[in-house]
C-alpha cells in the first residue's frame, strides 16, 4: 500500500473507531499520537471521515512500476496509438514457441489477421468476465502497492481459442517494450494453471478495468495480465503476444535476478502508526495492516521488548517471544469512493450479492486493518513488533522466511515512553 498521507487517513479515520469503541481509556490514547490529533477532526468530522472510508486503494495512489527506457506508459497519445497501446490499436497473438514442438490448431496471429483486438475481447467479456478484489504485491516489496477490484477475461478462454493440440506445458507472455529484445520484461505460468483454478482461487484474467475504470497506460493498459494468487511480476503490463510453448523451464525475467518466479503470495503484518514517544501512563494506540496470502490469516500479534534487551540467538524469528493478539477490523462499510456510492458490484464467490458484505472476513489474496491499545507501559525505551499467524498455525515469516520468494521480514519499529 502506497505509503502516503492520505492512505493513512483513511487508515486511521476505521481504526480510530476501534479505539473509540474500547471507552473512555481507548479515547483518551488518540491524543498520544501526533497523528490523530493533528488533523483537528471533532466527532461530526470524525463520522463524515468514517462514513467516507476507502478500503480499495485509488487509482491515483496505486504504486505503479514502468521499466524501460522511455517506460511505454510516458511515450505520447500518437506513438502509444502507434505501438498498440491503446483500445483502438491493441492486438493480442497467441502462438506457438518456435524453439519447441508445440501444436495449435488457430494461432491468434497478426500474420494470420487472426490476432484478438479489442472488440473481440469485450464480446468474450459479455460471456466470461470475471471481478475479484486482491492487493497487488511486489515481490521484493516491504508493503503492498494497493488493493483493488480487478475485472477481465479468464485467459484459458483465448487459449481455447487458439486450439491447442499437442505438446504445450508451458505459457510465456510479455507487453511492449519500445520493440527492444533486451526491454522485454516477460513471466510464464504452467498451463495447467491457467486452465482449471485450484479451489478457492481465482482465474488468471486479461485485465482490463482496475476499481471499475479502464486501465490506464500507467497500469499496464489498455490489457495486462492478472494473476492473482502470485506477487506482481507475474501480472505484466501491456500486454501483447503470448507464447505457448512445450518447454517445461521458465523465462522469468525475474528469475534472472535470482527469484523465485513460482512464489504464491505470503501472509504478512506491518505497521502503519507506532507513536515515536509516549509520556507514561497513557494508552498507546497501534495499527497496521495485514496482507492475507494463500494461507490465510487467524491472528495479527504484536510484541514489545526493551530495546537493551538480549534476545535468544537460537530464536530468529522470536517463537517464544511474549507475542499478544491485536484485534483484526471488520470489513468496511464504504469500499472506495471510485465505485458507485462505495458499493462493490457482484463480486463471485467473495461478496454476498444481496448484502454486499464479504462472505467470509478475511479474504484471502486482500489486506485487512488490526489495531492494539497498550496500557501500563513503564518508562523506557522499546522495539515493537508485529507478525501474523497464518490459517494453518505458521508463524510469521515461516513457511517461507526467505525475502526472494515475497518479502515477509518481521517489522520492527522504535517505541519510547517517557517518565
Amino acid at each position: 500500500m502506497q505509503d502516503s498521507a492520505e492512505w493513512v487517513r483513511r487508515h486511521l479515520a476505521l481504526t480510530r473507531r476501534f479505539f473509540l469503541q474500547l471507552g473512555v481509556a481507548g479515547a483518551a490514547g488518540l491524543s498520544a499520537s501526533s497523528l490523530w490529533a493533528a488533523d483537528g477532526a471533532g466527532d461530526g468530522a470524525l463520522e463524515e471521515a468514517i462514513a467516507r472510508l476507502k478500503y480499495i486503494t485509488p487509482l491515483e495512489e496505486f504504486r505503479m512500476y514502468g521499466r524501460g527506457d522511455p517506460p511505454p506508459h510516458t511515450l505520447p497519445p500518437e506513438k502509444l496509438r502507434e505501438v498498440g497501446l491503446t483500445r483502438e490499436t491493441w492486438q493480442l497473438e497467441v502462438v506457438p514457441d518456435p524453439e519447441s514442438n508445440a501444436q495449435l490448431d488457430n494461432p491468434l496471429s497478426k500474420q494470420r489477421g487472426t490476432a484478438l483486438d479489442w472488440d473481440g475481447l469485450m464480446r468474450l467479456a459479455e460471456k466470461h468476465a470475471v471481478r475479484f478484489l486482491h492487493v497487488m504485491t511486489c515481490t521484493n516489496g516491504r508493503f503492498p502497492c494497493g488493493m483493488g477490484l480487478w475485472e477481465g477475461v479468464p485467459l484459458r478462454e483465448l487459449i481455447w481459442m487458439a486450439k491447442p493440440v499437442a505438446n504445450v506445458r508451458r505459457v510465456f507472455y510479455y507487453g511492449y517494450h519500445n520493440d527492444d529484445p533486451k526491454q522485454r520484461f516477460q513471466s510464464s505460468l504452467p498451463l495447467g494453471r491457467v486452465l482449471e483454478d485450484p479451489p478457492g482461487e481465482h482465474p488468471v484474467i486479461l485485465c482490463y478495468k482496475l476499481n471499475g475504470q479502464w486501465l490506464s497506460p500507467k497500469a499496464g493498459g489498455p490489457v495486462r495480465m492478472f494473476v492473482p494468487d502470485c506477487y506482481g511480476n507475474k501480472s505484466v503490463k501491456w500486454l501483447q503476444r503470448i507464447v505457448l510453448t512445450n518447454n517445461y523451464q521458465a523465462n522469468d525475467t525475474y528469475a534472472e535476478w535470482n527469484n523465485d518466479v513460482e512464489s504464491h503470495l505470503k501472509t504478512c503484518a506491518r505497521f502503519i502508526h507506532v507513536p515515536e514517544k509516549v509520556p507514561a501512563g497513557q494508552p498507546i494506540p497501534i495499527t497496521g495492516l495485514a496482507q492475507v496470502g494463500m494461507s490465510g490469516l487467524s491472528r495479527v500479534q504484536y510484541w514489545l521488548c526493551a530495546q537493551d534487551a538480549t534476545l535468544p540467538a537460537d530464536d530468529p524469528y522470536f517463537t517464544r517471544a511474549d507475542w499478544q493478539d491485536a484485534q483484526v477490523l471488520p470489513p468496511p462499510e464504504h469500499w472506495g469512493d471510485a465505485l458507485p456510492e462505495g458499493k462493490l458490484p457482484p463480486v463471485p464467490s467473495q461478496i454476498d450479492p444481496e448484502t454486499g458484505r464479504p462472505l467470509k472476513w478475511p479474504l484471502r489474496g486482500t489486506i485487512v486493518h488490526w489495531a492494539a491499545l497498550l496500557e501500563a507501559i513503564p518508562p523506557g525505551r522499546y522495539h515493537i513488533r508485529c507478525r501474523t499467524i497464518d490459517a494453518n498455525g505458521m508463524a510469521q515469516p515461516m513457511p517461507r522466511p526467505y525475502r526472494k520468494s515475497g518479502n515477509v521480514n518481521i517489522q520492527r519499529l522504535p517505541l519510547v515512553v517517557t517518565g
